[in-house]
């Protein structure tokens, strides 16, 4: 897709009330046709350049339709894929814009500096008396989940129209809010805002919340994720794979698989061939509600495990945050637990001290370990972190404790 090419010469087909919305059309010659998306190199970044490039706002959503009528000249056949793969189909672009507010210069494109179209022209809103409840109209006027903050930030001169908005909190956008216009403003003060990510993302059908099956929430809605090049070319990419685990916050990728369920269901489609170091997950969705047998994407991260507990247990100890004094001569046993997720595994008990470090293990039973020692003496003085090891999906699997510091005293 080359956007320069489209620069002068595309625009929305709007059947409805606003210009902003619409199919995604482009001029050949005298003629306007359908933007078709072959290869799917349409995204929400992409998106946002055409809602600019025509004088709309901020992209609030893309959605690609199954083309009826592809032109005759289209190519659907890739012939560097493997014999007996499904041709892709053609779709049709269209795209919902903003018809009067945007976030511009921001790290995505549910942030930046607000601006507000009125006579077509756009102008930077002044930081006073702008408050929450307005951030909360902005947020939802751009299809962004709730603010997560606002600022005024000094930006060259000052903006070109100075309203004071007076919003409920209710309002489908913010031209919908009471407004009165003012005389001044602190010189050169715009909103800067942040509005949290558009869509969000889970593991689910595990007993992990960083394994299984990918789900995406758009618009309250949550379903599947499957990605459409794995469906075309039966291959997921790492970069794709390693940013669903960053954004669970689920460490690395371990491994994915890809299911089929066979019945048919609503799902949200990705396309992992777009992932970049700068673009989201989000960026790479794409709306279409075409129903056909579907699969189920299966992600696992190394963060598969929990963080388990460890405690210390004796009839005489005193316990100060991470540091734990026990009585000399006194017996004690340090316990390693963890949430019960799946069964098995072992705990592994490592001792480090200014001469040492000493490692024990034992079998997890009912998710715990106990390991005991008769009596506290100085040679006890040390660290203690309780590590719990299991193999699960083929894979071995580790999750650390905080370290606890054990003094033997007298108390």
């Amino acid at each position: 897709m080359d956007l320069r090419a489209l620069t002068l010469f595309v625009g929305l087909c709007s059947s409805g009330p606003s210009p902003c919305s619409g199919r995604l059309e482009q001029q050949r010659q005298s003629d306007w046709e359908p933007v078709r998306d072959q290869n799917l190199d349409w995204n929400l970044t992409a998106a946002d350049q055409v809602c600019r490039r025509i004088s709309c706002g901020s992209v609030v959503s893309l959605r690609r339709t199954l083309d009826q009528e592809p032109p005759q000249d289209l190519v659907t056949r890739d012939e560097s894929r493997a014999e007996g793969t499904p041709e892709r189909p053609p779709f049709r672009v269209e795209i919902t814009c903003s018809d009067s507010v945007r976030l511009v210069g921001g790290t995505h494109r549910c942030s930046g500096r607000l601006q507000v179209k009125r006579n077509q022209v756009w102008s930077s809103v002044c930081s006073d008396g702008f408050d929450l409840q307005d951030a909360e109209v902005v947020c939802r006027e751009l299809g962004c989940g709730s603010p997560s903050g606002f600022k005024e930030e000094l930006y060259g001169e000052a903006p070109e129209w100075i309203p004071e908005f007076r919003c409920g909190g209710h309002e489908s956008a913010l031209l919908h809010c009471e407004r009165s216009d003012r005389d001044t403003c602190s010189p050169g003060t715009t909103v800067t805002l942040t509005c949290s990510a558009p869509d969000q993302v889970r593991l689910v059908g595990n007993r992990s919340t960083c394994a299984g099956e990918l789900q995406m929430k758009v618009h309250e809605d949550w379903r599947p994720a499957v990605d459409e090049d794995w469906y075309w070319s039966q291959k997921w990419t790492s970069a794709a794979a390693s940013a669903v685990c960053s954004q669970l916050r689920c460490g690395s990728i371990v491994t994915t698989d890809l299911e089929r369920i066979g019945s048919k269901r609503p799902v949200w489609r990705i396309e992992s061939s777009c992932f970049q170091s700068t673009v989201s997950l989000q960026d790479c969705l794409f709306l279409s509600d075409e129903a056909r047998d579907s699969y189920s994407l299966q992600v696992i991260c190394s963060d598969l495990l929990v963080q388990p507990n460890i405690s210390v247990s004796s009839s005489r100890l005193e316990v100060q945050q991470q540091k734990v004094k026990v009585l000399l001569g006194s017996n004690f046993s340090i316990i390693c637990s963890t949430r019960p997720q799946y069964p098995g595994g072992s705990f592994q008990l490592v001792f480090n001290s200014s001469s040492s470090t000493l490692n024990y293990v034992l079998p997890a039973v009912t998710h715990s370990a106990v390991f005991l020692f008769p009596a506290a003496e100085g040679l006890h003085r040390g660290t203690y972190t309780c590590i719990y090891h299991l193999y699960v999906f083929s894979h071995n699997f580790s999750s650390t404790s905080r370290p606890i510091y054990l003094i033997p005293s007298a108390l």
